[in-house]
């Protein structure tokens, strides 16, 4: 199903009116957690829940466990954070080179590639964790 960008939430006005409800039980907890799950896709909670009910249905979506979801969204954030820090260590090291001395930037590049492998380590973490 497409939808217009400002109109994540809202089905298009040619669709047929939907009659029919169904009714669902849930848990406080159950609840926040779907309601925000269907905010961060731009969706009422019944229009999300509606949509990957009928994804399973007309096998449009293949369900992935929510641990392999988040190391996939961690790999993908470190993948960027590891270009960055490749840029960043680049730029420092051929001032270094160019000048032989070390410039402002070098520390700071030293210190953000440190993080960045702290959050490599952690996606490694969470596929350890997920392959057991």
């Amino acid at each position: 199903m497409t939808r217009a960008s400002g109109n994540a939430g809202r089905r298009e006005r040619a669709e047929k009116a939907r009659e029919n409800v169904v009714k669902v039980r849930l848990s406080d907890e159950e609840m926040a957690a779907l309601g925000a799950a269907a905010g961060r896709a731009g969706m009422a909670l019944a229009a999300w829940l509606g949509q990957l009910g009928m994804d399973a249905a007309d096998h449009r979506a293949v369900p992935v466990p929510v641990l392999q979801q988040e190391t996939l969204n961690e790999l993908i954030r470190a993948s960027e954070l590891v270009r960055r820090v490749g840029v960043n260590v680049n730029q420092a090291v051929a001032r270094l080179n160019a000048t032989g001395e070390p410039g402002m930037d070098l520390g700071p590049a030293l210190a953000y590639c440190m993080r960045v492998v702290a959050r490599v380590d952690e996606a490694a973490r969470l596929i350890r964790r997920g392959l057991r």
